[in-house]
């Protein structure tokens, strides 16, 4: 029984090494065939994407404040306009003649004005002077009156004087009074005069920035006012780039986040800008928030409308020790890389994750660096300590520590 039992061991052994090809050679089984790459320094991140769409900075419809109908027209949609040029008019003709008879009415009220002034002024300085001489000689008689200087009949006289000069002032003062009447009524023909130049005014459509011509609703003798847009406007010199931003990546995107972005409708073009805002609420009936990018668009090649993804950096770490995304192996103790050494063995390292990406690695620690080979394809038989051979390596000779599975001095 103890013979039986040392030949299953040693069956078991003999196994245990064709499996994963140790001890390979001249007589022994071959090692495993692997695939291996070497573990770099390089930056590594992971993005987010964003759906999003181009718009203009800047878009308005335009109508008259006044209604009438429109005289003339003066661009089509396309065409590039600057601020403050015209591009239509309604007829103003009835406008300018009610202009020219209210512009008549406040000349003719203000002519006079200044010679009536005159006049109630002088005549008001004349009754006052009049009113105190004449206030004066009523109390020197009465004072005389009583000491029996004067008769009743002077004292009289000098009363019915008093009493005539302050009527006189009062209707001064009356005069004067009137001159301010008229002096208001010039304000309000002048007044009435500028509201009609203002509404005359507002017979002509002017461009409030410079951007381009994108509808013409109305032609020549159509009849415009302010409910009845008449041409629309959009600044595209500059666009917005406006990205709906899900809940769960909004901790990702703030203002001055670098984003990059490319659209379908340009194909081979990408475009590099930083996030200008973040909307502070959702979109009504959405868990999306409205990020926005300013984006200056010489030769106006972005246009309002196209669709557009965009990515934004979600983790990055800059010189990171990385390796293929295949070569971390799941094992009972976490993480693990094969590395494969000098005397062509495989030996499993345990080790700690950070970034991946769809293709790469991070690996965290020192067991791994730069120049390290790992191995990117596992056989099933492959475990710690198995020889290997690397696919498109150059053959070992026989007789070279590698090729027997020895270390090199």
């Amino acid at each position: 029984m103890q013979y039986h039992r040392v030949v299953v061991v040693a069956l078991a052994a003999t196994v245990a090494l064709s499996a994963c090809g140790q001890g390979g050679g001249p007589k022994g089984p071959p090692p495993l065939n692997v695939d291996v790459a070497s573990a770099t320094r390089q930056n590594i991140a992971t993005y987010i994407s964003l759906d999003g769409q181009i718009a203009p900075l800047e878009q308005s419809s335009l109508a008259f404040q006044q209604s009438g109908t429109i005289s003339s027209i003066n661009v089509n949609v396309g065409d590039q306009v600057s601020a403050g040029q015209v591009l239509a008019r309604i007829d103003s003709s009835v406008l300018q003649a009610q202009y020219a008879q209210a512009s008549a009415q406040a000349r003719g009220a203000s002519i006079g004005l200044p010679v009536q002034s005159q006049q109630n002024n002088a005549a008001l300085t004349t009754a006052r002077a009049a009113l105190a001489n004449a206030k004066l000689v009523y109390d020197q008689n009465l004072a005389l009156f009583k000491q029996g200087y004067v008769s009743q009949a002077t004292l009289e006289s000098a009363r019915s004087a008093y009493v005539q000069a302050q009527n006189s002032y009062a209707n001064a003062q009356v005069g004067l009074k009137s001159t301010d009447v008229s002096a208001e009524g010039v304000k309000a023909a002048q007044a009435a005069a500028n509201t009609l130049a203002t509404q005359i005014g507002q017979t002509t459509l002017t461009a409030p920035f410079s951007g381009v011509i994108t509808a013409r609703l109305l032609d020549p003798g159509a009849y415009a006012g302010p409910q009845a847009p008449v041409l629309s406007i959009s600044r595209v010199d500059t666009v917005w780039i406006n990205l709906n931003v899900p809940d769960e990546d909004l901790s990702y995107v703030k203002p001055g986040s670098h984003v990059t972005f490319s659209s379908s409708s340009l194909p081979g073009k990408s475009f590099s800008a930083t996030i200008a805002t973040v909307n502070a609420v959702p979109t009504q009936g959405t868990l999306s928030y409205l990020a926005r990018v300013s984006m200056p668009n010489p030769g106006d090649v972005l246009r309002g409308g196209m669709l557009v993804t965009a990515t934004l950096p979600q983790q990055a770490h800059e010189h990171a020790i990385v390796v293929p995304r295949t070569a971390v192996a799941q094992t009972d103790k976490g993480n693990a890389v094969y590395v494969v050494g000098a005397d062509n063995k495989a030996k499993e390292v345990p080790v700690r994750v950070g970034i991946q990406t769809d293709t790469l690695s991070e690996i965290i620690g020192s067991a791994v660096q730069p120049g390290t080979k790992v191995v990117t394809t596992r056989p099933d038989a492959l475990k710690d300590g198995c020889l290997v051979a690397v696919n498109g390596a150059a053959p070992q000779p026989s007789g070279s520590p590698a090729a027997t599975g020895g270390k090199t001095q």
